[in-house]
């Protein structure tokens, strides 16, 4: 008897040559033969879409109980049997019931016949979202009665049997678009909240994007996907670690904060290029955008420039990038951090709208208002301004439609400052100058804030801004390397990270002027927020031991092994890495990272749902050698209990 062919599975997950497919799967097909490989120019910038292998359907019934999902029926199947499975969204009148999974919706028609009364009687008396599996035959729906917004609304089921697999307690909530549910709750009942076509969507499309970023990594450009350890020890600076007793007597690991030190390890090893989806952990509490654990997509690579892996990141994410969302430009405009902080006040600009900071000390120089000339005497003094557009009804200087200026300074402006004014911001009838006089830092930075607080009131009031639909990348560069530290502005602290890289023009300050040393290091911001950031490494371990010691003053011994590594030959090499979670809530339009996630931690950093975290007894601790140290009020409240 003849063998049925062979189904080859996983042929469709793929999208890199064929040759390189057939080989990742363990099937005969064209060695890469290395005496036939050309060299290959350095391009300048990778193509705009290359070219894909080409792909089938995934099969979502294969291996499943079902024979079709339920948004899947059109009118291609009337006539056919088919078994669905799936939540009960909706019964109604005892007729019908919509039927729902992961997939979508399908209308099942309840048996009417006397002899299928037990079968209705138990079907209308179910509670929603309880699971059953429904068998039967695919109609057309009656005429008039299609419904064109649904994919299946030309067709429904004729059920002939059904199997209730399990039936539903009482919800907290219903499981409906519509109804609104606080985020507390949603994060209580997770599971249930994951249930919504929102949820479904949004962690559908993180697995897509993720593995098409794989295959443009590994497939395209050879990276090799490492995972790094989550047990390792404490880094100096950076942001707080959380710590993880062990058996040894006062000795902790710690849950690192990206894999950035192994990932240099790794170009050290001669690995060349590093790709890995890295889980990443913070003990900061947790805010709309952050979490204390997220995800990553963590990059390496050895002799390279910035430029390269700018040109690097920007492929992988016009790859990646979802078609529903539409083209993307490449290659990112770039800007400087000094440009970024002049003319927007924040060093991750959302370049949608306008409203620019203007400098506007020189035409105040000899006025007459006090305080702006006293702002002026001091050092680093300065006048900036912001003009909004259609701001009438905010406060500050207008210029209102009959031509005269409304402010409480406007009297003391002559009108050879009001003309300057006009020409500088190029101000129309109904706008609003904002002015802030003082350290030129501190002005322009209040006046980022502002400028980012009118765009709000602006659009609370119907005037559109930032498109929601408009995606603006950017690339800022040529950030310092250190900063002075807040309690002691005499110290330094790393801007981004010790291992960053001095910009070459400015190396030779590092030694005599730290503070005007420019760094290799790159932000990539998208509608404002940034989204990745990255550097050139240092690879000398004399710089770095340097850095370290003498600007830092950080014990260097916490990285002896790092030094070594470095002393063994390590190759120039440096990376990046995008936070998947706020990209992809960039990219579906939603509020917060929490909603990109399957199972986020609340503002405080809690598991609702389990509880997350919990107390550990005094005998479980005593392996570790550890004991709680309760603050005074704790101790309170468990006296009142």
């Amino acid at each position: 008897m003849a063998q049925a062919a062979r189904p080859v599975l996983g042929l469709g997950l793929f999208r890199g040559p064929v040759p390189i497919v057939l080989r990742s799967l363990g099937l005969r097909g064209t060695c890469r033969s290395r005496s036939n490989r050309q060299a290959q120019p350095l391009q300048s910038h990778p193509p705009r879409r290359p070219v894909r292998a080409p792909s089938t359907e995934p099969d979502l019934n294969s291996f499943a109980l079902r024979t079709h999902t339920c948004g899947e029926l059109c009118t291609a199947h009337i006539g056919q049997e088919v078994r669905l499975c799936g939540w009960v969204q909706y019964q109604r009148q005892g007729i019908f019931i919509v039927l729902r999974d992961f997939d979508g919706l399908t209308q099942i028609v309840i048996p009417q016949e006397k002899s299928a009364a037990h079968l209705k009687k138990i079907l209308c008396e179910l509670p929603l979202e309880s699971v059953i599996a429904v068998t039967g035959t695919v109609i057309p729906r009656p005429p008039g009665q299609a419904n064109l917004e649904m994919p299946t609304g030309k067709i429904e089921v004729q059920m002939q049997n059904a199997e209730i697999l399990n039936r539903c307690r009482k919800l907290p909530f219903e499981i409906k678009e519509l109804v609104k549910k606080s985020e507390a709750l949603r994060m209580q009942f997770r599971y249930l909240d994951l249930r919504s076509s929102q949820m479904q969507y949004s962690l559908r499309l993180r697995s897509q994007m993720v593995m098409k970023m794989r295959e443009y990594l590994c497939n395209l450009h050879g990276f090799v996907d490492v995972e790094t350890p989550t047990l390792f020890k404490k880094t100096p600076g950076g942001a707080k670690e959380f710590v993880v007793p062990s058996m040894e007597p006062g000795k902790f690991y710690c849950l690192p904060q990206s894999p950035q030190q192994f990932k240099q390890l790794l170009m050290i090893g001669g690995l060349d290029r590093y790709f890995q989806v890295a889980r990443c952990y913070r003990d900061e509490g947790s805010k709309p955008d952050r979490q204390p654990e997220f995800t990553q997509i963590d990059i390496e690579m050895s002799f390279i420039d910035q430029a390269r892996i700018r040109k690097l990141i920007e492929g992988l994410i016009e790859y990646s990038w979802p078609e529903e969302k539409g083209d993307i430009d490449t290659p990112f405009p770039s800007m400087t951090y000094a440009d970024a902080m002049d003319s927007y006040g924040v060093d991750k600009p959302d370049t949608r709208f306008g409203m620019k900071i203007v400098d506007v000390s020189e035409m105040f120089r000899n006025t007459e208002i006090s305080f702006l000339r006293n702002a002026l005497s001091c050092p680093r003094g300065a006048i900036r301004m912001i003009s909004v557009a259609d701001g009438v009804d905010l406060t500050f200087v207008t210029l209102q439609p009959d031509g005269t200026w409304k402010s409480a300074i406007s009297k003391f402006l002559t009108d050879m400052e009001k003309s300057q004014l006009c020409h500088i911001t190029n101000i129309q009838k109904g706008d609003v100058l904002i002015l802030a006089a003082g350290d030129w830092t501190k002005a322009n930075a209040a006046l980022g804030k502002l400028r980012l607080e009118c765009a709000d009131i602006l659009e609370s009031r119907g005037v559109t801004l930032r498109d929601p639909g408009i995606f603006n990348f950017l690339w800022i560069i040529d950030f310092p390397l250190f900063l002075p530290k807040e309690d002691n502005p005499e110290e330094f602290e790393s801007a981004h990270h010790p291992f960053t890289a001095p910009h070459p023009d400015d190396i030779h300050l590092i030694y005599t002027e730290p503070n005007k040393v420019r760094s290799q290091h790159y932000d990539l911001v998208l509608n404002g927020n940034e989204i990745g950031g990255g550097s050139i490494r240092i690879h000398n371990m004399e710089l770095q031991k340097y850095v370290l010691e003498t600007i830092l003053k950080e014990d260097s011994g916490l990285l002896s092994h790092l030094l070594e590594a470095l002393d063994s030959g390590a190759p120039p090499h440096g990376g990046i890495a995008l936070g998947l979670d706020r990209l992809l809530a960039l990219i579906v339009g939603a509020s917060s990272i929490r909603d990109v996630i399957a199972f986020p931690k609340s503002f405080r950093g809690r598991d609702l749902m389990s509880k997350a975290p919990d107390y550990v007894s005094p005998e479980e601790l005593n392996p570790y050698h550890i004991q709680v140290n309760w603050p005074t009020e704790m101790h309170e409240d468990n006296d009142k209990s």
